[in-house]
């Protein structure tokens, strides 16, 4: 009723009087709406009418912060601290201010000391909470965050903060201790179950976190978040089936989303049911084109069945979000060496490179498209800058011999020869398949001989 007669007010330009909890209620509902200029000119209309009342100059400074003047909001706050020096939110106010511009150790001392004024602790201390993780400061926050608990057992933003604090600290295990003991005294908490599941499956303990799981959505049949933790698990543990179900379960639960699209068609990939599979695969990249992860799965799918223009077309839609990606580029290098396009996969190897994909592999297969392209000068650069990093490797060693024979440089085809028989001498097949004309050579053969009589 006084918001109606205050907006009355507004639109005649007639003078009404409020008390001060009708301009508090009126304050509060525009605040809680966003709307903040019905806020300022209710605390103008509320100070005039009330002049001396601390509770609304405190809202003045509220809206101050929030508008970042906060020299205007330190100023009013000196201001109202000499009548008022009892005031708690006076102390929070201020450490807001300290806290916006990075001062946290001073935030605390301030809510220290509301602590002394304040009949509500634990706002204060969840306050001061935040400000410990600000610092990185997990042993400090994570026993604040304790006192929430002492106060409020069903403080669950204070239980997610304690968590939280164990795992940047990746003490796992005494957070498992601290949601046991914390169940012991709210047993019936699905978030504490939850909580207590996933620090189980970080620590690959699937059986335990499942257990934990099924409690978690036996209390609330419509967690969401419970049924993914518990699906996932179910996956780790080879339960496809089981696995499919409670994904399934998300999406009846809410809306669907790419991740479950996703994981779906993994479990029925793991099941060798690939046309399902892909059908998953393509809701969830329909859900989310920009889920790269789900191109490259359909792409990995369609690899192994051999439709490689199907999955030269999906690899490129994952290239296309994230082209700096190794493993991306790999996956395109090889299905161009499937569709025979030796050039584009030159490309693609290249870049695995350039984006720090050192595998052995990535070399060798670059040097072997480059080989067979006749630029074996530059396949002899590859392998050299691949035997920086990878010392005595027969693979090099042997396509090194190979291409020094073919450039008609016999020393250098020998000596690479020699070193390669040292360090693996079966491997020396290799030379047959890549370079057959070499491997024919009389001498070639007379050494491979003599050398395996002198083994």
């Amino acid at each position: 009723m006084s918001l109606v007669k205050f907006e009355s007010m507004l639109k005649t330009n007639n003078i009404y009087f409020f008390d001060l909890v009708e301009f508090e209620e009126i304050i509060f509902h525009y605040m809680d709406a966003g709307k903040h200029s019905l806020a300022k000119k209710a605390v103008k209309l509320g100070l005039e009418q009330h002049p001396e009342s601390v509770d609304l100059k405190l809202l003045k400074v509220e809206l101050f912060i929030f508008e970042n003047d906060l020299e205007g909001a330190s100023e009013l706050l000196q201001k109202i601290e000499v009548v008022a020096p009892n005031n708690d939110e006076v102390f929070i106010q201020q450490a807001s201010i300290e806290s916006k511009v990075g001062k946290h150790k001073e935030a605390i001392d301030n809510l220290n000391k509301a602590l002394i004024f304040t009949d509500d602790k634990a706002d204060v201390w969840s306050l001061m909470g935040m400000e410990y993780l600000y610092l990185d400061d997990f042993k400090n926050a994570r026993s604040i965050f304790k006192l929430c608990i002492d106060e409020d057992i069903e403080d669950y933003a204070a239980l997610y903060n304690i968590v939280y604090c164990f795992d940047m600290q990746k003490e796992h295990q005494q957070a498992i201790e601290y949601l046991i003991s914390y169940i012991n005294l709210n047993p019936y908490c699905e978030v504490a179950w939850h909580q207590l599941g996933r620090q189980y499956f970080v620590l690959n303990q699937f059986k335990e976190a499942l257990k934990a799981f099924d409690y978690a959505v036996l209390i609330d049949e419509s967690f969401i978040g419970g049924y993914l933790e518990k699906a996932k698990t179910l996956q780790e543990l080879g339960e496809f089936k089981e696995a499919i179900e409670n994904y399934l379960i998300t999406l009846e639960l809410d809306d669907p989303t790419a991740f479950a699209y996703e994981r779906v068609g993994e479990c029925y990939e793991r099941l060798k049911n690939y046309e399902v599979a892909i059908s998953y695969y393509k809701k969830a990249v329909h859900e989310d084109p920009l889920l790269d992860r789900g191109w490259v799965l359909l792409t990995n799918l369609y690899y192994y069945e051999k439709d490689y223009e199907k999955a030269s077309y999906y690899i490129s839609k994952a290239l296309k979000i994230d082209d700096q990606n190794p493993l991306y580029w790999k996956r395109y290098a090889e299905i161009k060496v499937k569709l025979n396009f030796y050039e584009e996969a030159v490309t693609g190897f290249e870049n695995c490179l350039e984006f720090n994909n050192n595998e052995l592999e990535v070399y060798i297969a670059l040097t072997d498209v480059l080989s067979f392209l006749g630029a074996f000068d530059k396949a002899i650069y590859i392998l050299f800058k691949a035997q920086k990093i990878y010392k005595n490797s027969a693979e090099i060693e042997y396509r090194l011999s190979g291409l020094y024979f073919i450039l008609n440089k016999k020393k250098y085809g020998f000596n690479h020869l020699i070193l390669a028989l040292k360090i693996d001498y079966d491997y020396h097949i290799i030379l047959d398949e890549l370079f057959p004309n070499v491997f024919e050579d009389t001498k070639v053969k007379a050494l491979l001989t003599n050398y395996k009589k002198n083994i």
